[in-house]
């Protein structure tokens, strides 16, 4: 029996899955807790699916659009902070939440936003450059803003962060890329399947985090997760936005979009519960859960508006 037809399937379906998968670990969280310590391979694995179905020129024409990885950044370090300064003011957050709020608006993109960028047919080369470049400024920006905003000062390891992206992005993804190069042919019957594994394993990732954060999402902090559900929104809209105002590609605006709404929340949360208390990590861990969510999302919407183009 042919399973040509289980990829389509499951892209047809990954909202769907990713809801039933979240509810299950809200009533038993052990069944997804356990994939915690496997999100950094699980993660590298996508990447190397991602880069089965790339070629290093790829890379080499993102090097010609070197003043939107600069854009990027620049929305990335701009635009979240003041979002979250704006909104918790707006909505009148505690204390507590609105350092939460400023603390993940300073992080950098996070690596999940590659995958995203790959579900969304946006331009993963381009994506990856941005989270790296986001990443290595992270130590001397981050910090900065946080102080900016919150008078408090925060340490960040600089080789630490490098270190993580390279073994989870930027390896698997060479690794995929060399074989690609040395095997094509043979390997495009295998590497249709990835789209479809990388969905798998998002709504798995996101069912752990449900499970992982179980008891804080059951008490529903209705207005901070507003806030966080505003956060990641205006981000999407303005990275899209702005993106085509400077006539990028649509495909290219998708991108900006999902490296601006995006953040490396899990650094946010390190960071709270590090120099502010464990209250403070409230909104990154509800970013860490809404932004995958709206991430998942829009990329099934541009799928399907692309299938149907």
């Amino acid at each position: 029996m042919s399973l040509a037809f289980l990829p389509r399937l499951i892209e047809k379906h990954f909202i769907t899955l990713s809801v039933l998968l979240s509810l299950a670990a809200l009533v038993h969280p052990a069944w997804f807790t356990w994939i915690k310590p496997h999100i950094p391979m699980g993660l590298g694995i996508i990447m190397f699916g991602m880069g089965l179905t790339l070629e290093f020129g790829d890379f080499r024409e993102v090097l010609a659009k070197w003043p939107l990885v600069g854009l990027g950044v620049a929305l990335q370090y701009l635009v979240m902070p003041v979002l979250a300064v704006s909104i918790s003011f707006v909505l009148g957050l505690p204390p507590e939440a609105v350092i939460g709020m400023v603390v993940v608006g300073a992080c950098p993109g996070g690596t999940a936003s590659n995958v995203i960028t790959y579900l969304a047919r946006g331009n993963v080369p381009l994506s990856v450059t941005m989270t790296l470049a986001s990443t290595c400024l992270a130590p001397i920006l981050t910090p900065a803003i946080i102080y900016l905003v919150l008078e408090r000062e925060v340490s960040m390891d600089f080789w630490a962060m490098v270190r993580s992206v390279f073994w989870i992005v930027v390896f698997p993804m060479v690794d995929g890329l060399i074989l690609r190069r040395l095997f094509r042919r043979r390997l495009d019957p295998v590497v249709r399947f990835f789209p479809s594994l990388s969905i798998l394993v998002i709504a798995l990732l996101i069912a752990c985090i449900m499970g992982l954060n179980q008891e804080m999402l059951l008490t529903f902090p209705a207005l901070v997760l507003l806030a966080v559900v505003l956060h990641n929104g205006l981000g999407l809209v303005a990275g899209y936005g702005v993106a085509r105002m400077l006539r990028c590609s649509r495909r290219d605006a998708r991108t900006v979009a999902i490296e601006v709404g995006m953040q490396n929340s899990g650094l946010g949360v390190a960071l709270a519960v590090k120099y502010f208390g464990a209250g403070s990590a409230l909104p990154g861990a509800l970013f860490s859960l809404w932004h995958n969510v709206t991430g998942v999302g829009l990329a099934r919407h541009w799928r399907v508006s692309d299938d149907g183009a």
